[in-house]
């Protein structure tokens, strides 16, 4: 499911998760960031899981994480220009497998 952040949610009949999300994140120099992701047409997303099992079912067992309130989570996004939130993605395409170095890459045109 696809939210798109737009101020203040007060709605009640909004979809947004009761609680706090399962946040994937990454290592950095200062502590941990955010991991983002692109939707199937290519739009970033922020990404959230309801529960540790839904992220490690969708990003693997040794994936970090931390939990993130939604109002959070769009306070770290929006400056980046991120708009959406997904909310228990069920795919995710495998990372792409590392290039050995002296490996040559040939490019191929698509018409």
């Amino acid at each position: 499911m696809t939210e798109p952040f737009s101020g203040e949610h007060s709605d009640p009949s909004d979809r947004s998760p009761a609680g706090p999300l399962y946040v994937p994140v990454r290592p950095g120099h200062s502590g941990c960031a955010a991991r983002l992701f692109r939707t199937p047409l290519g739009d970033r997303t922020a990404v959230g899981f309801t529960s540790v099992q839904r992220l490690t079912d969708t990003l693997g067992p040794d994936q970090a994480w931390i939990r993130l309130a939604v109002p959070a989570l769009r306070a770290v996004t929006v400056p980046l220009g991120i708009t959406a939130l997904t909310v228990d993605p069920r795919f995710s395409a495998p990372a792409p497998a590392p290039v050995e170095p002296g490996t040559s890459v040939t490019a191929v045109r698509i018409a």
